[in-house]
């Protein structure tokens, strides 16, 4: 008997870590993000690329804040799951968690497609800190893994183009402010997980814009696409063309194979049809197809050096073996941006199923050939373009019973507008605490003082927003958020003015101290950024009304970037004041063993320095190729760095 395809609620019981609360303070720094080529690279590549590499790359996070109040205790907790099920696949979404689909399991073999990471761990690979690995996500706004990794999105039924049930995904993108949506479902007795995708742009302007989806999958696979060229790039920023399968000696299409991490974005030439497979040696694994739209198909290896491999047990734990990511998108190049017009919209369908082909060994050429036939017999193309011509009605149909409830962000968007946004509601009700402000501030015209003393909220920086703040009443508060908007929209000087004239009546100080020392950072001035830290953090310590989420995330944050401008200007005796006002439970996390390593060294004290790492310590938040715990290290002895505290990615310098 068929079996209907169905949409149910279930609880996923995972040993997992918190995600914690977000950093308080404003990301006025530029983006942190090891994903770009080097300016003097761009002129040997192809002018469509070069251009698009250049179009629109994102400077700073703000709006979004940075996620960092994660830790690496796991403990089993419950995960709010949606099953979407007919009797050929299950596929198992977490709309709490960005959407991701965690699981893709083929029920007639007992086969899981993906990775699927049995531990839920954030690390910071996203653009703004929290991140997990394993499934498939759906990465939007700018080079990267989204700001929405770890973020809730709204999910609904909705009826399928071939009258079944769907589920929908959407959500407000705030480094574009774009809204968009994922439409899941299973076609009756079909292998085929589809996903109809749309992008929107409400604005009278272009915005650049950015879509990967990236699958995992284990690595002990061969990596096949219609390609006999590819775009590598690695940790040393640059952008080369290479053969496929095979160059340096190293065939790259079996991720083991490779040393160190790089991406292989593969070169599919005009017309031919658009997908990606991982296979075992028996022909058996996952394949990826769509629309040509999304024209991109790239690799992710994490290679098999000791700082990979180190990454790979971080991210999950030890012996559950590791994985690649098989990815698709709007451009050649995940580095790349595409403009997308005023009032205008992209959408495209992929598919995701089992494969069954020859054992992928062997010529290249033929390999591939051999997949491609198999798909095409297990899903025509001709299949694929009818099923988003059948779909793109469908994505203006307004979402029936709603299954999970994401931010109120495209809600504030969408009163100040007044758009319409047929399929993708973002009511009133769902407007929250973050957002009720900024809605007194469309309604009176003036920005609310806060009722009661507590770290700031969130700033909104678009044009539009910037300019009703210069407009409403300059109070200490709105100076803040003022400034914060100028200095995101380039305009640094008037930045430091608005906070400078907020100081003499502000109630609470230590923001905007906060703010002009990142300013006298970013300009070179580092004597006097730390004495504006060192009065921020004086002030937020008096103003602490007690040891609550909210104010231990603003101390460990405020006191972190303080004893780092110490340390930085050798103030040694005030970077120790400053650790021993910080909260008991703040020093023993890992960001801060680490930090007061580095203090005790630059106090003279090399041996208590060197026995916080023979203690022990995770930096819970290392942040992709970062090295600060190597350079450490190295300062301390001439020892190897020990295994767990190696993340290297980058091949040694020559």
């Amino acid at each position: 008997m068929v079996i209907v395809t169905r949409i149910r609620r279930e609880v996923l019981t995972l040993p997992a870590a918190e995600v914690g609360p977000d950093n308080p303070l404003p990301p006025l720094r530029p983006l942190d993000e090891v994903h770009h080529v080097d300016e003097r690279e761009r002129a040997e590549l192809p002018r469509d690329m070069a251009r698009q590499l250049g179009h629109g790359p994102l400077r700073g996070l703000l709006p979004v804040r940075v996620r960092d109040g994660y830790g690496r205790t796991r403990e089993p907790r419950s995960l709010d799951a949606l099953v979407i099920e007919n009797d050929r696949l299950r596929a198992t979404v977490l709309p709490g968690l960005g959407g991701r689909v965690v699981s893709l399991l083929h029920l007639p073999t007992g086969r899981e497609l993906l990775y699927r990471n049995p531990v839920f761990q954030p690390a910071n690979f996203a653009l703004n800190g929290a991140w997990y690995s394993g499934g498939i996500e759906w990465n939007i706004g700018a080079t990267g893994h989204t700001t929405l990794a770890c973020a809730p999105l709204h999910a609904a039924r909705v009826p399928a183009p071939d009258g079944g049930e769907m589920l929908r995904l959407w959500e407000w993108e705030r480094l574009r402010d774009l809204p968009f949506q994922v439409d899941l479902w299973l076609p009756e007795g079909s292998d085929f997980l589809y996903a109809g995708v749309r992008i929107r742009n409400p604005h009278e302007r272009p915005v650049p814009t950015y879509w990967w989806t990236n699958t995992a999958v284990p690595e002990d696979r061969r990596i096949l696409a219609p390609a006999e060229e590819a775009w590598a790039f690695g940790y040393e920023r640059r952008l080369r063309r290479v053969p496929v399968p095979s160059h340096d000696g190293v065939d790259h299409t079996y991720p083991r194979n490779s040393r160190y991490a790089a991406d292989y974005f593969y070169e599919v030439p005009g017309g031919r049809r658009r997908w990606i497979a991982a296979l075992d040696a028996d022909g058996h694994g996952l394949v990826q197809t769509s629309t040509d739209v999304l024209r991109g198909r790239k690799l992710f290896v994490w290679g098999s050096g000791p700082g990979a491999r180190r990454w790979q047990e971080w991210l999950t734990e030890p012996g559950t073996g590791g994985y690649c990511e098989i990815q698709a998108g709007l451009a050649r190049t995940q580095l790349e941006h595409v403009p997308l017009e005023a009032r205008a919209e992209v959408s495209w369908l992929e598919a995701y199923g089992p494969l069954d082909a020859p054992p992928p060994d062997g010529d290249w050429s033929e390999a591939v050939r051999a997949t491609e036939d198999r798909l095409e017999s297990a899903l025509p193309r001709a299949r694929v373009e009818d099923a988003y011509a059948a779909w793109r009605p469908s994505a203006d149909t307004e979402p029936g019973e709603p299954l999970a409830a994401g931010s109120g962000w495209g809600a504030l968007e969408v009163l100040r507008a007044d758009w319409k946004l047929p399929g993708t509601p973002f009511p009133e009700s769902t407007l929250g605490e973050a957002q009720q402000p900024w809605r007194e501030l469309l309604r009176t015209g003036a920005l609310p003082e806060p009722r009661r003393v507590r770290p700031p909220g969130e700033t909104l920086v678009a044009p539009h927003w910037r300019d009703m703040l210069e407009t409403a009443p300059a109070t200490p508060h709105t100076e803040y958020h003022l400034g914060v908007a100028q200095w995101h929209a380039g305009d640094r000087a008037q930045a430091v003015r608005s906070w400078e004239r907020a100081l003499p009546l502000a109630p609470s100080l230590w923001p905007l101290l906060r703010c002009l020392a990142v300013a006298d950072q970013e300009a070179g001035h580092h004597e006097r950024a730390a004495d504006r830290y060192t009065d921020a953090f004086d002030d937020l310590c008096r103003e602490r009304r007690d040891t609550g989420e909210a104010w231990t995330a603003a101390v460990a944050a405020l006191g972190r970037e303080t004893l780092e401008a110490l340390l930085r200007v050798r103030r040694t005796a005030q970077a120790r004041a400053v650790w021993d006002r910080l909260l008991p439970t703040v020093r023993e996390r890992g960001r801060f063993r680490l930090l007061g390593a580095g203090l005790l060294l630059a106090e003279g004290r090399p041996a208590q320095a060197r026995a916080v790492f023979d203690e022990g310590f995770e930096v819970a938040d290392l942040r992709e190729g970062a090295d600060e715990i190597d350079r450490l290290w190295a300062r301390l002895t001439d020892e190897p760095l020990p295994a767990r505290h190696d993340f290297r990615m980058r091949p040694d310098p020559a």
